[in-house]
C-alpha cells in the first residue's frame, strides 16, 4: 500500500524546505552568482560552487585535459605553495577540492563556520592564479596513468564506456571519458594546462552557494572581496547544448577484458534533457523500473525471481544535451543472454502497460517523502541549490516539486516510456570474460 505519511506534497511543510523566502541570491557585477541559505544553528558551513570549465571544451583529442587542470588546482598557486595549502586547510581541520565534469568544474569545500573567509581566500587564489610547477604535473600525469590502468581492469567501467561511445559517438563531449587515455593523459603538456586555464577558467557564469552558520551580509562580502575583482576578458564564451540522436538500429558491443568471472551490462536508451517536459514523468517511471525497493521491477524479475544478477537496477542520467536512461546488471557469463532478454521486457513493459495504480503511488510517495532527508544537512542543501541555480530552474523549485510529482498520471509515466524506451534504437555494451 502507498505510504499514506508523504504520498501528498500537502503532508509537507514546504515553507522548511530552501527556497525565496530563505535563500538570497546575489550577482556580483563580474558575473558569479552568490547564493547564501543561512544555518544558524550549524557551526559548520559548505562552500559548492560551479565554473563554465569542463571537459566539453576540449575534445576528444585532448580528453582529460580539464581534469588534469582541476587536478593541478591545489598544487600550487601565486599567492600560497603547495604545502602552505595542505598545512592551512589542515589546521583548521577544513577541506577544499576540485573535479572536472562534461560541462562544469565543480568547486566543493566545508569548515567550521569561522573559516568560511579561509575557503574563500584560498579557493579564490588557486582558481585565480594555478601555477602548474613542472614536478607536480608529473605526480599528477602517473597518478592519472594509474587509475586509468585500473579503469581498463574494471568491468562495470569498461562496459559504462563502450555504451556511451557507441551511443553518442567518440567525438561527442557525452561518448569521450572526462578523465582521458592513456594517450591523450600523456600528450598534455604544462602550457596546454596553462592555455586551457587561460581560456576557460573566469568569472563569467561562475556560481557559489554558501550554507551554514554564517549571515547573509558575511557571505557576501567575503565573496566580494576574494572574488569581486577576477576578470578575464578571454574567457570562452559558454558552450551550447549538444544534441544527440538515437541509433536507427540496435547497436552491440562486447568487450573482453582478461582475468574477469563477471560480465557487466548495460542495456540503455538516449534519455531526456533536464529541461525537458516530461523529465519528472520519466523519472518516476524509471524509479518503478529499477529504483524502488530492491531496484524495482528489474531487481524482482531478474534478480529475485530468475536469479541470473548480482544487482540489476535502472538510472536516468539528463544534462543540458540529451541524457541516458540505461539498465544495468552484474551476471555470470553464461547468463547474459537470459538477462537482457528479461531486461528488454521489462522496458518492453513500461512502453505497452499502465503503471499499476499502487506502483505510481508508492514511487509518488517515495519521492516526495525523501526530499525533506535529502536536505537534512548543509551539503544536502548547498547541493541542491548549486543544481537549481546551474539548470535554470528557480528558486522555488523545491516548493514547486512536490506538487509536480504528485500530479503524473500513469499515461504520462508510459508517454515517456514510449519517448526513450525504443526497443529497436537501443544500445547493449557487455563487459567480462571472453
Amino acid at each position: 500500500m502507498p505510504n499514506k505519511k508523504f504520498s501528498s506534497p500537502s503532508k509537507l511543510n514546504l515553507a522548511a524546505l530552501p527556497g525565496p523566502h530563505d535563500t538570497t541570491r546575489v550577482v556580483l557585477p563580474n558575473g558569479i552568482t552568490v547564493l547564501v541559505r543561512e544555518n544558524p544553528g550549524s557551526p559548520s558551513v559548505v562552500l559548492d560552487g560551479a565554473l563554465q570549465a569542463g571537459a566539453i571544451y576540449e575534445g576528444r583529442v585532448r580528453a582529460g585535459l580539464a581534469s588534469f587542470t582541476a587536478d593541478m588546482l591545489k598544487r600550487g598557486c601565486a599567492q600560497f605553495s603547495f604545502d602552505e595549502i595542505y598545512e592551512r586547510l589542515e589546521a583548521a581541520g577544513a577541506n577544499l577540492g576540485f573535479s572536472s565534469g562534461v560541462h562544469t568544474l565543480s568547486v566543493g569545500g566545508k569548515a567550521l563556520a569561522e573559516d568560511l573567509e579561509l575557503l574563500l581566500e584560498l579557493g579564490a587564489a588557486v582558481l585565480q592564479a594555478p601555477t602548474f610547477p613542472a614536478d607536480h604535473i608529473e605526480r599528477v600525469r602517473g597518478e592519472i596513468l594509474t587509475s586509468l590502468a585500473l579503469r581498463a581492469h574494471d568491468t562495470r567501467a569498461v562496459s559504462a564506456m563502450a555504451f556511451y561511445d557507441a551511443l553518442y559517438g567518440a567525438e561527442h563531449p557525452y561518448g569521450y571519458e572526462d578523465d582521458g587515455y592513456p594517450d591523450t593523459v600523456q600528450a598534455i603538456t604544462a602550457a596546454d594546462l596553462r592555455a586551457y586555464h587561460a581560456a576557460h577558467y573566469g568569472p563569467a557564469g561562475m556560481t557559489l552557494v554558501i550554507v551554514g552558520g554564517v549571515t547573509v551580509k558575511a557571505a557576501v562580502a567575503l565573496v566580494e572581496r576574494y572574488f569581486g575583482g577576477w576578470k578575464n576578458p578571454q574567457q570562452t564564451a559558454r558552450a551550447a547544448a549538444p544534441g544527440a540522436t538515437a541509433p536507427s538500429a540496435p547497436v552491440t558491443r562486447r568487450m573482453p577484458v582478461a582475468g574477469k568471472t563477471q560480465s557487466d551490462v548495460v542495456l540503455g536508451f538516449l534519455g531526456p534533457r533536464r529541461a525537458d517536459a516530461d523529465y519528472q514523468a520519466a523519472r518516476v517511471a524509471n524509479n518503478i523500473l529499477g529504483v524502488f525497493g530492491m531496484y524495482g521491477r528489474l531487481g524482482a524479475s531478474v534478480r529475485n525471481r530468475a536469479g541470473l544478477a548480482y544487482y540489476s537496477l535502472s538510472r536516468i542520467n539528463a544534462s543540458f544535451g540529451p541524457g541516458t536512461w540505461r539498465m544495468l546488471a552484474g551476471v555470470n557469463p553464461a547468463n547474459v543472454d537470459k538477462t537482457v532478454k528479461l531486461m528488454m521486457r521489462e522496458a518492453e513493459r513500461m512502453t505497452s502497460t499502465l503503471v499499476t495504480v499502487e506502483e505510481l503511488a508508492e514511487n509518488q510517495s517515495q519521492i516526495i517523502g525523501m526530499l525533506p532527508l535529502q536536505l537534512e544537512s548543509n551539503e544536502g542543501v548547498a547541493g541542491a541549490l548549486a543544481s537549481m541555480e546551474l539548470f535554470g530552474l528557480g528558486l522555488d523549485y523545491l516548493q514547486r516539486v512536490p506538487g509536480i510529482i504528485a500530479a503524473l498520471t500513469r499515461a504520462e509515466l508510459r508517454a515517456a516510456a514510449r519517448r526513450y524506451l525504443q526497443p529497436q534504437r537501443h544500445v547493449l555494451a557487455v563487459a567480462g570474460p571472453e
